[in-house]
């Protein structure tokens, strides 16, 4: 436990030393922030760029962040150094997970003042499980990418699928009729439905599938590459 704790101080300490997580975690929020309120055109739907940019940052923000972190560390042998301080891989991946997890949900904080009170609890639940099926999958970009490059375009990809995806459907049924089987997609509904009320089955499976799916992938990355 208190490795972990160590390795969240750590990411804390350097999170204003990367500048491209940094904005990856601010982007959004603040440009949602503005678009909400300063150049909303008439007859867009109040809280349409907020929903809209908050499915788009689950995605982007902290799977970006996660497969960044774990390769900057594997290129510069900082991780082999921390596995010689008696770091364990379980205690190095539960302290960085932890940290763009919390990252996250402050970020998502700019998001949720544009909603009513009483929604931000459901907003915050809804963000704060798909943030983790998000860190899941940067993890598994930053275990079996080679270096930060091969990261960073892995994770472009992955982060354009599941972002922007969900964002054309708005604008595509055939699109749709696809992106619906994305977390992303699901957590976006809810968003749109705010209420545990209208939470339909199918949803619920495909983003317990997702979620699933991206567990298991971890799991079968680790054991292949383990933290070289």
């Amino acid at each position: 436990m208190n490795n972990i704790l160590i390795m969240i101080r750590k990411q804390m300490k350097d999170t204003f030393k990367n500048k491209a997580v940094l904005i990856q975690l601010i982007l959004l929020p603040v440009v949602s922030f503005i678009l909400e309120r300063v150049i909303r055109p008439e007859g867009v739907p109040e809280l349409m760029y907020t929903k809209m940019f908050a499915a788009m940052y689950m995605a982007m923000a902290p799977l970006t962040a996660m497969s960044a972190i774990i390769a900057e560390e594997k290129e510069k042998n900082t991780l082999r150094v921390l596995m010689m301080s008696n770091v364990k891989p379980g205690q190095y991946l539960t302290g960085i997970g932890a940290y763009v997890w919390i990252i996250s949900m402050i970020g998502s904080v700019l998001f949720a003042v544009s909603f009513p009170a009483a929604d931000m609890p459901f907003f915050f639940l809804v963000m704060g499980v798909g943030f983790l099926i998000s860190i899941v999958i940067g993890a598994v970009i930053g275990i079996t990418a080679k270096n930060q490059m091969s990261a960073g375009s892995v994770g472009a990809m992955a982060m354009i699928i599941l972002s922007f995806i969900p964002m054309f459907a708005m604008f595509n049924e055939g699109i749709g009729a696809v992106a619906r089987f994305l977390y992303t997609q699901q957590t976006r509904f809810l968003l749109d439905a705010m209420s545990f009320a209208e939470i339909k089955w199918d949803g619920a499976v495909i983003l317990a599938a997702n979620a699933i799916l991206a567990v298991v992938m971890f799991f079968v990355a680790f054991r292949k590459k383990g933290l070289e």
